[in-house]
């Protein structure tokens, strides 16, 4: 019982996968980003308008995605398909900065995120625990973090049913909090649809194009994991159907939500108050509806945040194992505990190195290093779509090639260059992190391991 591949059986239809999806999207990004995209921007006007071009360059990924995904139904997303399409080594670079930082990165933020806005419900928390004098503010919340890390971590490695129950629980309470937000906030809530207006005038200098490029990275990590319905290609029932489908329907959904979502940030919160403020959900829903409405709504917050935590858990092993049964990553991360069948040594890897990002930088510096990571592999995955067109694997033509497929590598290289204009110091790290699996890549290739039997 040694390779999960045979143990893993296509019985995932349409509507689960699509929740899957949804659950992986809404993560931390939409309720922590907001706050700094109006520090970066100073216009809401504008900050909205880039929430709905994020939501096209994502749309035009799921489009290209659907394609790679239905040509290649495997479980491991990018990494399979940049292995096939360009070369091994380039899709090992794709799973290795999955593993630093595509999926434990996200894993870090969530667990701040819900750091954050479970303290800023309870701000005594602190004081009753009587570490006070012990801890500062910072890292009373790194501990939360990362017990929240490890909690999650042990509830995945007992097995994928009681995962996927705590999974199912968590994203129907998401849905319903987002939801719940928006209808309540503009059409109950407290605030002013002048808050959109604002005084100073968007000016396209240089420096603002900077901000631009930073604030749509940090909208395209809020929109991340419009892709994820790839990473569990091998238990999709139909996946030439489903996974294209199930990206389409989740990543237009969520765009609606995304939009309406910060309207009501916008609506509820003064612009002069909302810059720089990770907390935007807890401030907007005490200026709409009062301060115990804040306490509860930062709770809830802080609790949704646990679906996308808990959904990056179980995604991610999934990558190193793949990795690793391939030959290219360590034997012991391909191996599947005997009573649970889960790939319990990465598990417990990726909470390793997730726990040491939580230690290693604030949150702005972590959403910044992984939102220019997470932006490099896409863009050549997507580009591999012009060489699918063009073999023999190619199993479904979606619209809107080539145009799709190019807005997407232009827009996001373009992100890109701003944001590492405008953040060199992370963005570098992230380019070095990719570039650290070269060396690794050969060792193994060297030591010439064979897939787990």
């Amino acid at each position: 019982m040694h390779n999960l591949q045979k143990n893993l059986e296509r019985r995932l239809g349409l509507f689960p996968v699509t929740n899957i999806v949804i659950a992986n999207i809404i993560g931390a990004g939409i309720f922590t980003t907001t706050g700094y995209l109006m520090g970066f921007l100073q216009n809401p006007a504008v900050m909205l308008i880039l929430w709905g071009i994020g939501g096209l360059v994502a749309l035009c990924g799921a489009i290209s995605f659907g394609e790679l995904g239905a040509a290649f139904p495997e479980a491991g997303g990018e990494y399979v398909f940049i292995s096939k399409l360009y070369s091994p080594m380039l899709g090992f670079l794709s799973g290795w900065l999955s593993l630093i930082v595509g999926f434990s990165a996200p894993i870090a933020a969530s667990a701040i995120g819900f750091a954050k806005y479970f303290t800023w419900a309870f701000p005594q928390l602190q004081n009753w625990l009587m570490l006070n004098e012990t801890l500062s503010v910072d890292n009373f919340s790194r501990c939360i973090a990362i017990l929240v890390i490890v909690g999650f971590s042990f509830v995945h490695s007992r097995g994928i049913v009681l995962g996927a129950r705590v999974q199912n629980w968590l994203t129907l309470l998401k849905l319903l909090l987002v939801v719940g937000l928006i209808i309540a906030g503009l059409l109950l809530g407290e605030g002013s649809i002048q808050n959109v207006r604002s005084d100073l005038p968007f000016q396209f200098s240089f420096d603002n194009w900077k901000a631009l490029g930073l604030s749509l990275m940090f909208i395209m990590f809020a929109y991340s994991g419009w892709n994820s319905a790839t990473y569990i290609g091998s238990e999709i029932r139909e996946p030439r159907k489903v996974i294209p489908r199930s990206l389409l329907i989740s990543t237009l959904t969520v765009t609606v939500l995304y939009i309406l979502l910060n309207l009501f940030f916008v609506y509820a919160v003064p612009a002069s108050q909302m810059r720089n403020e990770p907390e935007i959900g807890g401030l907007a829903a005490g200026l709409a509806f009062g301060a115990t409405a804040e306490t509860i709504i930062s709770l809830l917050i802080s609790f949704a945040l646990f679906s996308s935590l808990s959904a990056f858990i179980i995604l991610g092993p999934r990558v190193y194992y793949k990795m690793a049964s391939d030959g290219l990553f360590f034997e012991a991360i391909a191996r599947i505990h005997r009573k649970h069948k889960v790939p319990s040594n990465a598990i417990l890897l990726q909470a390793a190195i997730a726990i040491v990002l939580v230690l290693s930088g604030t949150f702005e510096q972590i959403l910044t290093y992984m939102g220019f990571s997470l932006g490099i592999f896409p863009i050549i995955a997507v580009a591999g779509n012009i060489k699918l067109r063009r073999s023999k694997h190619q199993g479904l033509r979606l619209p809107g090639y080539p145009y799709v497929q190019v807005f997407f590598i232009l827009v996001s290289t373009a992100i890109l260059v701003l944001a590492y204009l405008e953040r060199p110091v992370e963005s570098s790290f992230a380019i070095l992190t990719a570039l650290s699996g070269i060396p690794v890549y050969y060792w193994f290739q060297r030591k010439k391991v064979k897939p787990t039997e």
